[in-house]
């Protein structure tokens, strides 16, 4: 993924930096495009703000973009997202507004949202291949509509594209309504099913594991953002499918609209 700007000349130190968090609005409702927030922290080339809609950058779903604006009629555009600790650090083009100023968000709304039907449909496609051939995702990233995720097969089943194709669109044609909760972290790691990754990617200082339920079809850990519905993905196509080497083989994926 990118990095943007130059984080290790003006990082705060670890007793700032424990002095603010930002809420991550996004965890909660990945539909609110919008927030009022404060700028708690600065560098050269970047913001920390006390409240967000942007996603950061993380489990392979890149980072939102859009605007940030002050009640002066200053606006910058948001280059990059990514999280250290607590914060969420916001890159813009520009000088950065100071410390104390506030600013509305607003999230590039197009590109959001479609990435929130690839990361869903990854969602789908890992939990049919779950149900059909109880097979572990060893890796993956997306982009807005396409993606590419890694399973651990060796080889891929005779017919794998077309069987896969017709499961998805069929399970996005069932509209099945996506919820979202928390869990605490003992109480998640009970359940061997929600870590559908070969290797537990989720760090040990996280103590509430978010679920993502796709209610009747696939529930796991996970912190991106999803659609409200299986509906609202659109048509699933699988562009091509690659050898990785042995029990490792990827699938490209793309998204239309229905």
């Amino acid at each position: 993924m990118r990095e943007l700007g130059d984080v290790s000349s003006a990082a705060m130190s670890d007793e700032e930096n424990a002095e603010h968090s930002t809420d991550q609005i996004y965890l909660r409702d990945a539909y609110q495009q919008t927030v009022e927030a404060t700028v708690v922290a600065v560098r050269d080339d970047a913001v920390a703000l006390d409240h967000t809609v942007f996603y950061a950058t993380g489990g392979g779903q890149p980072h939102d973009t859009g605007t940030l604006a002050d009640q002066g009629g200053n606006t910058w555009q948001v280059l990059n997202v990514r999280k250290e600790g607590d914060l969420i650090w916001h890159w813009v083009d520009g000088q950065p507004p100071p410390e104390g100023t506030a600013v509305s968000g607003t999230v590039d709304w197009e590109r959001r949202l479609q990435l929130m039907r690839t990361h869903t449909a990854l969602h789908i496609l890992c939990g049919v291949i779950w149900n059909e051939w109880g097979v572990l995702v060893t890796g993956g990233n997306m982009e807005p509509l396409a993606a590419r995720m890694d399973f651990e097969f060796s080889p891929l089943p005779e017919g794998f594209a077309a069987r896969v194709t017709e499961l998805v669109n069929a399970e996005i044609a069932a509209d099945r309504p996506i919820e979202v909760s928390f869990l605490e972290r003992a109480v998640a790691l009970t359940d061997p099913e929600l870590i559908r990754t070969k290797v537990n990617l989720i760090p040990e200082w996280v103590t509430d594991i978010r679920v993502v339920d796709i209610v009747g079809l696939d529930r796991q850990a996970d912190g991106g953002t999803h659609v409200a519905s299986t509906g609202a993905v659109g048509r699933f196509e699988i562009t091509k499918t690659e050898s990785k080497g042995k029990g490792n083989k990827r699938v490209r994926m793309v998204l239309h609209d229905a």
